[in-house]
């Protein structure tokens, strides 16, 4: 039933943005709905549906981001994907969402996909063919992520709209999950056309983007040198071609790092850069959930009630958001191992994705009790730390809100909160008139893992809560209000397929090629003109350096987990050497998949034989 309900909910909402005359679906069986161009329209809109609950929610930043070298857990949430502890078992709820909401999304494409063959009002086969690619597209996409996560699971060719439900599942091999998804891009590299005219909607673009990652991780399985070969050409289809794409990468110039450019709010929704992205409505709100978008930015946010309140921030603020609901934090490895933690480096990549600097909501008078408290120098007692809160009317929102950041600017007069990668001697610190928390104050030096309680002197204030925040997902011009944020997200882009391509060279033996893809990406993260202090030689370009490279670039945007099983990182000795809370639990022989949802396996008759995956 849940089928049906959503493909005539997927008709409607193509009716609302297109006219579809007196077409009318109500009363019409499944088969005269779909067999017909707009109903067929109608569930592959249906398609991307689903894709909305994993970008801009909290539900794929465990599966993908946590567990790795470069998360800690705040609280209890998602604690057993961060830490690989028994919390992580066949009632883990976030693993069930994914699980279902993949599965749903191949459901769909394979209820378009299937009745296509049979569907009528179209010109041409070219025609067909170029709008049912959206489906081949989306299918591989659920796909992919369903074996990278769960490996040989099932394999689905079949629709629930067919009234076909399999009560005794049979797994397929991973490489076999890998042909189909392979063969549904390349589908879709063919038919797909290189624009649309709706933002959103899948191009080729995206296929090639997606085929040539899919083709990299296959190389886990085997067969690494052809995969790794096939991932190359994949990738320098779409460098090579990249006016052909319409894509570009943003350069940088005198002022700008072409990397602050990229993730710039002005250049969100018109992004050269997104292959594939998840397509955000900001002023009318036509999104499913309406508003209830980009809520990524709240789950890595520091402690801005407590301890920042004490300086003047705020726990729920539009611009950074709310600060109430905190998952996940910075890890030593993250922010001084693979960011260099330096003031004044070259790579802007640390400040572009990190907020580092929260500034002040309204005047705040540093008293002698705070001075006390925080050890701070006498000299900084009766300094007023300046709101910097103002009305900021967005371009691209129907709203005026009250944001920071909007006055008192000059000389970080209103700067609250100071959380730099760097270390900062204790003389100085005391000496700033605002409070800051450097990784001396946040890690245990012996260990490597966030301080304890018990760790931290009594005459000492416990800062372990007060971090950078991953920011990526909440430029101003989409801020609307303490949760929601209305941005588009990129799913996959330019940036990410030259590391793809230097990846796949490395693998091929060609370091002189790998070293020029790292060296692009690495150009357009400086200043023009310390583009020089920047670049890397062919000897540097190991497989440890890409694996920090790739964080360095893509850090937030929910491919960690998937690159480090890749590139044979996903193990107990490297978390033990980058990430060491984490490794305390992690068993290779089942933490790199999750577990099967107990409630699938309480729906099928064979849950003994098809298994959990260990757990």
């Amino acid at each position: 039933m849940r089928v049906y309900t959503l493909i005539f909910v997927a008709i409607w909402t193509l009716a609302s943005c297109q006219k579809l005359g007196e077409y009318n679906p109500a009363g019409l069986p499944v088969e005269g709905v779909l067999t017909d161009k707009a109903g067929l329209e109608g569930a592959i809109n249906g398609c991307y549906t689903d894709l909305y609950f994993f970008h801009g929610k909290v539900d794929l930043i465990g599966p993908t981001e946590a567990g790795t070298d470069s998360w800690v857990n705040v609280g209890n949430n998602d604690i057993g994907l961060l830490l690989y502890n028994n919390t992580l078992n066949t009632t883990t709820g976030t693993v069930r969402v994914i699980w279902n909401g993949l599965y749903s999304l191949v459901n769909y494409c394979n209820t378009a996909i299937n009745y296509s063959k049979n569907v009528k009002g179209y010109a041409s086969q070219a025609e067909l063919d170029a709008k049912i690619a959206e489906a081949y597209f989306i299918r591989a996409y659920a796909n992919f992520n369903l074996v990278e996560q769960f490996g040989n699971v099932t394999l689905s060719k079949t629709s629930a709209a067919e009234g076909s439900v399999e009560l005794s599942p049979v797994r397929n091999p991973e490489a076999e999950f890998y042909d189909s998804i392979i063969a549904d891009l390349k589908f879709a590299c063919e038919h797909l056309p290189y624009t649309q005219s709706l933002r959103g909607r899948v191009s080729k673009k995206a296929a090639y983007g997606l085929l040539a990652k899919v083709y990299l991780q296959r190389t886990r399985l085997g067969e690494k040198e052809a995969y790794a070969r096939l991932a190359l050409e994949t990738a320098e289809q779409l460098i090579n071609n990249a006016a052909t794409f319409r894509c570009a990468l943003y350069l940088s110039d005198a002022s700008r790092s072409g990397f602050s450019k990229l993730w710039d709010g002005a250049n969100n929704k018109t992004n050269t850069e997104s292959l594939f992205l998840q397509a955000i409505d900001p002023s009318s709100g036509l999104n499913p959930e309406q508003y209830n978008r980009g809520r990524t930015r709240q789950y890595y946010l520091p402690e801005l009630g407590g301890r920042g309140a004490e300086w003047g921030t705020r726990e729920t603020s539009v611009l950074y958001g709310r600060a109430n609901s905190r998952y996940y934090k910075p890890s030593k490895y993250l922010l001084t191992s693979i960011f260099e933690p330096q003031e004044n480096t070259p790579d802007t990549r640390f400040k572009e994705t990190f907020t580092y600097k929260f500034y002040a909501n309204a005047n705040k008078t540093i008293t002698a009790a705070m001075a006390t408290a925080y050890r701070k120098d006498p000299s900084v007692v009766g300094k007023v730390i300046l709101g910097t809160t103002a009305p900021y009317t967005s371009p691209f929102l129907p709203i005026t809100t009250q944001l920071e950041e909007e006055t008192n600017m000059a000389n970080d007069q209103g700067l609250a909160v100071f959380t730099p990668n760097w270390t900062i001697d204790e003389a100085t610190k005391s000496k700033l008139p605002y409070l800051v928390a450097d990784p001396s104050d946040l890690f245990d030096p012996l260990t490597g893992n966030y301080k304890t309680t018990a760790q931290i002197p009594a005459n000492y204030p416990n800062l372990i809560n007060i971090y950078p925040a991953m920011r990526k997902f909440s430029s101003k011009p989409f801020a609307y209000t303490n949760q929601y944020w209305m941005g588009d997200i990129p799913i996959i882009r330019l940036g990410d397929i030259y590391l793809i391509a230097a990846e796949a060279a490395l693998y091929l033996n060609n370091q002189a090629k790998a070293t020029d893809y790292v060296n692009t990406i690495r150009k357009r993260a400086a200043l023009a003109s310390r583009e020089s202090e920047i670049t890397v030689t062919p000897n540097q370009v190991t497989l440890d350096f890409l694996v920090n490279e790739r964080a360095r670039e893509l850090t937030g945007e929910h491919w960690r987990w998937y690159d480090l099983k890749r590139m044979g990182k996903l193990t107990k000795s490297y978390l033990q050497s980058t990430n060491p809370i984490v490794s305390v639990d992690f068993n290779e022989s089942r933490h790199t998949v999750r577990p099967i949802p107990q409630s699938f396996l309480d729906a099928i008759s064979n849950a003994a034989d098809y298994g959990s995956n260990g757990y």
